[in-house]
């Protein structure tokens, strides 16, 4: 494996932790209506269990307001148990075929435990990009042993991925400060 291609992997396998701490975040309740809440449920329907992005249409009509459409009317029951037994707290509201969301303002105690969940799930990324950063460090001391490299060169990989893993725990920190603001607006 050449530096170039450590590089390379080391620094996808960071922006795949900070990608994963984006798609948590997107589930985190806000006070405001947001489909990455509820598309990744798991909705037990013809027999298996789907994502609801797969089942239904997820729409904003309101800022307070969610409006599912089962794309098959026959799963909209499925897909109202899968709801009220998430740990959302919202009771679906079920109309025909449609299934209205309505998101509640959120208390101030329940707005500083997302808070500390949203912290929570940041330190879960920031230790994948340590991991990665981890086994960068140990591919290129790997290569070193070989003979593949020198000692200097050595050094000047670990510096760059170094360089890479502050680049993308400052980026975390970033995000999961814009987050805290946004739980935290009234």
């Amino acid at each position: 494996m050449t530096p170039d291609e450590i590089l390379l992997e080391t620094e996808e396998a960071m922006e795949k932790g900070v990608e994963y701490m984006h798609h948590e975040f997107s589930s985190l309740r806000t006070g405001k209506a947001s489909p990455g809440l509820v598309e990744n449920l798991d909705v037990a329907a013809y027999g298996t269990s789907m994502k609801l992005k797969q089942l239904a249409l997820i729409t904003t009509p309101e800022p307070r307001l969610l409006l599912i459409q089962p794309f098959d009317a026959s799963v909209t029951r499925d897909v109202e148990k899968a709801l009220i037994e998430s740990k959302l707290g919202i009771t679906p509201a079920v109309e025909g075929k449609l299934i209205r969301l309505p998101i509640p303002e959120l208390s101030e105690e329940r707005r500083k435990d997302l808070v500390k969940t949203a912290r929570h799930m940041a330190e879960e990324a920031r230790v994948r990009v340590r991991g990665a950063r981890r086994n960068g460090m140990d591919l290129v001391k790997k290569i070193e042993k070989d003979g593949d490299i020198t000692e200097d060169e050595r050094r000047s990989l670990e510096t760059e991925i170094q360089k890479l893993t502050d680049k993308y725990v400052k980026e975390i920190d970033h995000h999961l400060e814009t987050k805290e603001v946004d739980i935290m607006r009234v």
